[in-house]
């Protein structure tokens, strides 16, 4: 019994998916909703394209069951259909940071100075979290905080951070953390924040890291 008919059948089912991630842009929304829900127009804002065209892509994720869509008032808002879509992303990404030198390449050309050798590792953070023993700045949008965050975070989106120096604390080690491994604001805050004289520090990857790993977080 050949098993060519199953084949020709199953493997277009797979490909759905491979086609759907088939585009830099798609990428950077299933990396944005990785933060939180968004509607269209903000998701074109963050993009910098057109409703129409982040309409477009929002649709073809949809068609291959990788984001949903909930109502709220007169607007569409999407989400990540599960976690596995951000395992998904997160392991691509990963794959691509070992077989492209190109990654590693563009993250030094594009290195925030006075941020070096900042990375504090995840395992770390969740140490001094227990002991109380850092304190943690979530510096992504405030709209993203509030749909998740490290326990005991505060947020301090990084455009607001020169205005909040005062009230940090000096006796303690600051850690910054954002989007994720390719996510900047994080090191802008901790060049920012050396440059001031605190003990500041980036967690090595960010939020989306965090949660993947099921850690504890705060809602």
């Amino acid at each position: 019994m050949s098993h060519r008919p199953f084949k020709e059948r199953i493997y277009p089912e797979f490909a759905r998916i491979a086609a759907a991630l088939a585009s830099d842009r798609r990428l950077e929304v299933i990396d944005i909703l990785a933060q939180g829900p968004r509607h269209v127009e903000a998701l074109a804002e963050e993009t910098e394209l057109s409703v129409a065209n982040v309409s477009q892509h929002l649709q073809i994720l949809r068609r291959a069951r990788l984001v949903e869509t909930e109502r709220e008032g007169t607007r569409v808002v999407y989400r990540l259909a599960d976690d596995r879509v951000l395992e998904l992303w997160l392991a691509l990404r990963s794959l691509a940071e070992s077989r492209l030198a190109e990654v590693g390449e563009l993250r030094r050309e594009f290195a925030v100075p006075g941020a070096e050798g900042s990375e504090l590792p995840r395992d770390e953070l969740q140490r001094l979290i227990t002991r109380k023993a850092a304190f943690v700045i979530d510096v992504r949008p405030a709209v993203e905080f509030q749909h998740g965050h490290l326990p005991g975070a505060v947020s301090v989106p990084v455009a607001e951070l020169p205005q909040h120096l005062e009230s940090l604390p000096r006796d303690k080690p600051i850690v910054a953390y954002c989007r994720g491994a390719y996510c900047l604001f994080a090191d802008e805050a901790v060049a920012l924040l050396r440059s001031h004289g605190f003990d500041a520090h980036r967690l090595e990857g960010g939020w989306p890291e965090w949660r993947v790993e099921k850690r504890q977080v705060a809602i």
